[in-house]
C-alpha cells in the first residue's frame, strides 16, 4: 500500500448530523453538580494523559466541579474504552477516546467502535515521528531503512500496543517502502511515555510516537528525530525532515484525541461539554499549553468529528488489513 495516509490533512466530511441538529433545540445549560470521572485508556506520561488532564482541570475550573482522571490502561486500550462505552450516559463518565477506537476491533480486540460513542470534543489530531537515541548510529530515516531492508528483525521499536496507532505508523510506513512489516520489530508498551523511556535506556532501537510527545527529549539532547510522518512542518521542531518529502511513498499518518461519552447522551449534556469545550479550546490558556507541547490548537466543530472519525476508521482498516494484522 503505496498510498499516504494524510488523517491530519484530511477535510471531514461536513454533514450535519441528527445529534447536531437536535443542538439547535437543546439548551446546552448543563453543568455537572457531582464529581466527574475522567478515563484516559493510556499511561501517565503520555500525550493522551497530558491532553487529559489539562482538559479535566480547565473544565473543572470552568464548573467548579471536580474532575478526577483516572488511567485505566491494560487490554492494548480495550479496558479504559470500554470503561468510557459502558458507562451510564448521564455526563458523570467521559474520557479520552482516541483513534484506537478505530483500530481495536479491526484487530479482533473488542467489538467496539465508534458507533458506540457521543463526540463531545476533538482534543487533538498529532502525526507521528520516527525517533532513535541521541547516540544511535543513524543519522537520518533512509539509513534505518536501508538496514532494516539488509537486516530484518534486527531492530526493534515501539510507542504503543501491537495494531496501536504508532504500530501501525511504522509497519504502514515499512509496507508502503517495499519492506516487510515487520522489519522492525514491534515491542509493545502501555503508551509513548514507557516508550521513550525504553529508547532512552536502550530497550529499543526506535520509537514512533507523536513528534510533540519527543519534543523535550528532543530539545534536551536525548533523543535525535529523524522524521515527522506529515506533509507540513512542525512549528516548534521545524527541522525534523517530512516523510512526505524523503520518502518515495510520500506515507504520512496521524493520530487523534477526542473527549466522549457512552452513546445515548442525553443532547443537552452533550452540547454543554461541547460549548465547554470550545470555549476552552479557543483560550490563551489551551494555546500556550499546547504551544508549550509542540502542538498546535485544533479547532472542529462538534458535527464534523464523528464523519472524521468514520473515515479515519475506513482508512486504517485498509493499513491494517495491508499489513496482516486484520482479525480473521
Amino acid at each position: 500500500m503505496r498510498s499516504a495516509l494524510k488523517l491530519a490533512a484530511t477535510t471531514a466530511l461536513v454533514t450535519l448530523s441528527a445529534g447536531a441538529a437536535l443542538a439547535q433545540d437543546a439548551a446546552c445549560d448543563w453543568k455537572p453538580e457531582r464529581a466527574v470521572t475522567y478515563i484516559v485508556p493510556w499511561g501517565a506520561g503520555g500525550g493522551t494523559d497530558a491532553n487529559s488532564r489539562m482538559l479535566a482541570s480547565m473544565l473543572e475550573a470552568k464548573w467548579g466541579t471536580p474532575f478526577n482522571v483516572v488511567n485505566r490502561t491494560g487490554g492494548n486500550g480495550v479496558t479504559g474504552h470500554s470503561a468510557i462505552v459502558n458507562a451510564d450516559p448521564d455526563g458523570y463518565t467521559i474520557g479520552a477516546v482516541t483513534v484506537e477506537i478505530d483500530t481495536m476491533h479491526w484487530i479482533g480486540l473488542t467489538d467496539i467502535t465508534y458507533k458506540d460513542v457521543t463526540f463531545l470534543g476533538m482534543v487533538d489530531i498529532v502525526p507521528a515521528s520516527v525517533l532513535v537515541k541521541a547516540d544511535s548510529e543513524f543519522q537520518d530515516l533512509q539509513s534505518l531503512l536501508d538496514h532494516a531492508r539488509e537486516n530484518p528483525g534486527d531492530l526493534t521499536a515501539s510507542g504503543t500496543s501491537l495494531g496501536g496507532i504508532w504500530h501501525l505508523a511504522l509497519a504502514g510506513m515499512l509496507n508502503a517502502e517495499g519492506l516487510p512489516p515487520d522489519a522492525i520489530r514491534w515491542i509493545p508498551s502501555q503508551g509513548a511515555a514507557p516508550a521513550l523511556q525504553e529508547l532512552i535506556a536502550g530497550g529499543v532501537d526506535v520509537a514512533t510516537p507523536a513528534l510533540s510527545e519527543g519534543k523535550g527529549l528532543i530539545e534536551s539532547g536525548d533523543v535525535r528525530a529523524l522524521a515527522y510522518m506529515h506533509d507540513s512542518a512542525n512549528s516548534a521542531l521545524p527541522d525534523v525532515p517530512l516523510t512526505s518529502e524523503t520518502l518515495d511513498s510520500g506515507w504520512t499518518l496521524a493520530a487523534f484525541i477526542t473527549a466522549g461519552g457512552p452513546a445515548g447522551m442525553d443532547e443537552n449534556i452533550a452540547c454543554s461539554y461541547s460549548k465547554a469545550m470550545e470555549e476552552i479550546f479557543a483560550s490563551d490558556e489551551w494555546a500556550e499549553f499546547k504551544k508549550n507541547r509542540g502542538a498546535d490548537v485544533v479547532q472542529m466543530p462538534r458535527d464534523e468529528i464523528e464523519p472524521f472519525v468514520a473515515k479515519t476508521d475506513e482508512d486504517l482498516g485498509a493499513v491494517i488489513k495491508a499489513v496482516g494484522l486484520a482479525a480473521q
